[in-house]
């Protein structure tokens, strides 16, 4: 099987960050250059970039279950569908999302520039479902005050817990992602007493250390968010970042997960948003409200490469080595860029 290479799934956690979500405008004579961008995608990182090197700039490009129908055909990834909505004590919509482009850097400004760019390629042939612009808040927190992303897997768990394998080798090297916008009722949130809040989320508020299991309810956030199967945990992959618009009194935490099946982030959501066992829900949800839900396919990097422009033509990641860089622009090997630390 020849070697591939993974999109930066693995990226480390950066201080800004874009979310664009389109969707394609139903003539589909516009899809080539959307076909195209896929082959142009690391050349565009490599020119905005080489501006900043220091900027770690990244992005990863990946696409809805419609969307792949429409552009690539058969195969199709295993576990590609679209997003699965959920009613329960909460609601977890399902909106609609073709494209998702995930554009990280240190600064705001190469994230924009990039955004630009893309969307100079392709704004004729498609309309933006939503834009979403990211920023760090003090020591990695979300807008609730609490430390997001404590457990994220580093390292090989980080890669096993996101990068395709075996299971399905069409496919290797890919990732699945799935995204939602939530919105914060701050001022609820901000009259509960911080021991409550804790014991909603799981952890201290300052140190974010965990509430000892004899004390954690078991509607704690971290609790149901927790997924064991034959003993082991199957983790996910967060890259949460907020977001917000003091003005119009908005405030949001913009939460994506990748992982090698969207089965455990669904299982993740129908535990929140139902309750494990039903009712026994993420207390979170009574503040915090979801607005958007998508999933899409991350495919590697090697195939986006090779993607043709010409509609019906079949990529080829099994020959020559992808246009693609050596990782320190955020398209490259999985030892080319470290994971989350």
């Amino acid at each position: 099987m020849p070697s591939v290479i993974p999109q930066p799934v693995i990226a480390k956690l950066t201080g800004a960050a874009i979310f664009l979500v389109v969707t394609l405008k139903p003539e589909p004579g516009h899809d080539e250059s959307v076909r195209t961008l896929c082959g142009d995608l690391a050349s565009l990182l490599r020119a905005v970039g080489f501006r900043d090197p220091s900027g770690r700039l990244s992005c990863v490009m990946a696409f809805g279950s419609d969307a792949w129908d429409r552009l690539f055909g058969q195969p199709k990834p295993a576990d590609l569908h679209p997003f699965r909505e959920i009613r329960g004590v909460h609601h977890a919509v399902s909106t609609p999302g073709d494209l998702l482009f995930h554009i990280r850097a240190a600064h705001m400004d190469l994230c924009f520039e990039l955004a630009n760019e893309i969307m100079s390629r392709i704004r004729d042939a498609v309309s933006t479902a939503d834009e979403v612009h990211g920023f760090k808040y003090f020591d990695e927190r979300d807008l609730l005050g609490f430390v997001d992303g404590t457990e994220n897997p580093v390292d090989q768990d980080a890669i096993d817990a996101t990068i395709i394998g075996e299971e399905d080798p069409n496919f290797a090297g890919g990732s699945y992602v799935i995204t939602q916008k939530y919105l914060h009722d701050l001022q609820a949130w901000n009259a509960l007493p911080v021991e409550q809040q804790e014991r909603i989320v799981g952890r201290k508020k300052l140190s974010d250390i965990e509430l000892d299991d004899a004390v954690k309810p078991a509607y704690a956030h971290n609790a149901l968010t927790t997924i064991v199967e034959n003993g082991e945990q199957l983790e996910i992959l967060r890259d949460n970042m907020p977001f917000g618009d003091a003005a119009k009194g908005e405030f949001g935490t913009y939460f994506i997960g990748y992982a090698r099946s969207p089965s455990r982030i669904e299982r993740m959501l129908d535990n929140m948003f139902v309750g494990n066992p039903p009712g026994n829900y993420d207390r979170l949800l009574d503040v915090s409200k979801a607005v958007t839900g998508s999933l899409f396919f991350v495919p590697s990097a090697t195939f986006l490469a090779n993607v043709p422009a010409e509609p019906g033509a079949k990529a080829d990641v099994s020959e020559s080595q992808p246009r693609v860089s050596d990782g320190s622009l955020g398209i490259g090997s999985l030892k080319g860029e470290p994971p989350h630390e």
